[in-house]
């Protein structure tokens, strides 16, 4: 049986998300920190790629969009199939 490494992550189809959720909902920074509970800075450094965020980062961001935080997450699959389509 061979075993191969998982793919690569795609962290900038997740902040291209991140950014088009925003901007989907009309929210400017300001309020997506006042319903997130993260800081303007944060939001703004991990859609800019500056940072990825932390699990709590993004925890916060699924609950202010109302999303399950896998369904969030899902743009990190983004050029391969997600692991649960493999079966």
């Amino acid at each position: 049986m061979t075993i191969f490494p998982p793919p690569d992550p795609d962290p900038t189809a997740l902040r291209q998300a991140l950014a088009r959720l925003r901007a989907d909902q009309g929210w400017s920074y300001d309020e997506l920190a006042a319903r997130s509970g993260l800081s303007r800075r944060t939001l703004i450094e991990v859609e800019q790629g500056r940072t990825i965020g932390s699990l709590g980062t993004w925890h916060a961001l699924a609950h202010a969009f109302g999303l399950p935080l896998g369904e969030l997450l899902d743009p990190l699959c983004t050029g391969h199939e997600r692991p649960d389509s493999e079966h």
